[in-house]
């Protein structure tokens, strides 16, 4: 049980000293080696600044609508299901005229009744 933390103790313990002098100052006359100046060809051009607000647009608060005008609204597009045939269309299409005006239950048939 102790033999594994005594052998870390004694890799830390050796390991200290090394630590120590890569942490200490050099013991020379002071003298610090110049630093080597990178040549520069042209000065770089002065960077441009540009706000964060340039094209700001302040908050407009829009008139709502009644819930009532809503909901007439999206009865005459088409309900809900001309907003799912809108998800369904690529970015930046639209739907055609004549999809916004049609009727939503085109198409449907009632289900033929089987006699006993």
């Amino acid at each position: 049980m102790f033999q594994p933390f005594v052998t870390s103790s004694l890799v830390l313990l050796s390991v200290l000293p090394a630590l120590a002098l890569a942490q200490a100052a050099p013991t020379s006359s002071g003298a610090v080696a110049p630093v080597a100046q990178m040549p520069t060809a042209a000065s770089p051009a002065p960077a441009e600044y540009r706000s964060a607000f340039e094209g700001y647009q302040p908050y407009t608060e829009e008139k709502p609508v009644s819930w009532k005008e809503a909901n007439d609204l999206t009865g005459r597009i088409g309900g809900w299901r001309a907003y799912a045939k809108e998800a369904q269309l690529p970015a930046g299409e639209t739907a055609p005229a004549s999809a916004k005006s049609a009727d939503p239950r085109a198409g449907q048939t009632k289900p033929a009744q089987v006699k006993p």
